[in-house]
């Protein structure tokens, strides 16, 4: 008697009835287009430019260090001619460097206190070469070792960065609820990315519904404990930057939909490994029982808990690093500097994310469990061994 195209029709039919949901909360939350106003005004025009010449102490004004550079402007209304500026500090540019110029709004030849003003100066080094060098390096790497399944992965991975960068960011900036836009946004990434990779069968499908319970729970902590701390999202210069921009943005919101997205990425990880090895240990041993499977299931979960609570841990004790810093150099007592907004947000961040970890584990182990143990296990011959 089979009773598996049953549970897993349901379960499937409860992944399309998500996936629905979420393009619907996509159209409604799809932002219309509103930027808003910068508060120190329009930002310069940028252009590359590439180094010509950077002679130490050369400068106009002179400093303790400081490197007068002259670029070849490569683009712009000024392409193909040179640009002179000085740069302060201890930046190490050398000839041969690509630069990003910003272009001040100036007339040409104009000066400020008697010394000849430079039109343009460095805003950053241009770095989209090796970036890109990276990302093939990176694509290449994975279609390498994982072929077809890396190229799912790939192309899932392209979708969640647009969602990001074409929807969460727009629509937050938008006006939207950040909570809404950041639970939307992320259930699109988690349905899109583990389909592709995955597909439908009982593996995605108990890491889709167990993803998307911990995603809801971490949520519901991270709103309940941000609340509870009385975090109000002014813990960074973006966060003020962002209030003084107006445009009545919800900067608590921000922080929590900061959290939710933040965790994502390793509730994916975690659920679709925990689904994986329930499949694996089904088609290795057909005679293994519900009971066994969960208990064997948890066994590996327990090892995976430990191993992405500490990643989650570290990536955000990474992200506090420059405000504990800050803190130790100014003094300030090791109790005030966990209590400041600045740290307290990553801390809270931090534990509610592995609550979020802790609880997929028991959740995803359950689903496949659920889903294994009602199909034959001749046909679990390509669910296990993923990760």
């Amino acid at each position: 008697m089979r009773k598996g195209p049953n549970a897993l029709s349901v379960g499937r039919a409860i992944v399309v009835a998500m996936a629905l949901a979420t393009l619907v909360g996509l159209v409604l939350e799809w932002p219309g287009g509103t930027v808003l106003a910068s508060p120190i005004g329009r930002a310069p025009e940028i252009h590359s430019g590439s180094v010509v010449s950077a002679d130490l102490g050369g400068c106009v004004t002179p400093q303790p260090r400081c490197v007068r550079v002259t670029a070849l402007l490569e683009d712009g209304p000024e392409a193909g001619q040179r640009a002179s500026f000085d740069v302060f500090g201890t930046i190490d540019i050398g000839t041969g460097d690509r630069l990003r110029l910003a272009r001040a709004n100036i007339p040409a030849g104009a000066q400020i206190g008697g010394v000849a003003a430079s039109r343009y100066s460095m805003s950053d080094f241009e770095r989209t070469r090796p970036l890109l060098i990276l990302c093939v390096a990176f694509g290449a790497l994975v279609l390498l070792a994982a072929r077809w399944r890396g190229l799912r992965a790939l192309v899932g991975l392209g979708l969640s960065l647009a969602v990001v960068f074409w929807f969460v960011v727009p629509a937050i900036l938008d006006g939207h609820s950040p909570i809404v836009v950041a639970t939307v946004g992320s259930m699109a990434v988690m349905v899109t990315t583990i389909s592709l990779a995955h597909g439908l069968g009982p593996k995605g499908v108990a890491a889709c519904l167990g993803t998307a319970a911990s995603l809801l729970l971490t949520l519901a902590l991270a709103d309940g404990f941000t609340r509870f701390a009385h975090l109000t999202g002014f813990g960074s210069e973006e966060a003020a930057f962002l209030n003084a921009a107006g445009g009545g943005l919800s900067l608590r919101g921000l922080l929590l939909a900061g959290m939710v997205i933040g965790a994502l990425g390793v509730l994916d990880d975690l659920t679709v490994t925990q689904a994986s090895t329930v499949m694996a240990l089904r088609h290795a041993n057909p005679a293994l029982g519900p009971r066994s499977l969960m208990r064997r299931g948890m066994s590996v979960g327990h090892d995976h808990i430990v191993a992405t609570v500490n990643t989650l841990v570290l990536a955000y004790a990474g992200a506090a690093l420059p405000a504990l810093l800050v803190f130790n150099v100014a003094g300030v007592r090791v109790g005030d500097a966990l209590s400041s907004e600045a740290v307290a947000g990553q801390i809270v961040g931090m534990l509610v994310g592995s609550l979020g970890l802790i609880a997929a584990v028991p959740l995803t182990t359950g689903l496949a469990v659920l889903l294994a143990s009602r199909i034959p296990a001749d046909e679990l011959h390509d669910e296990g061994h993923s990760h």
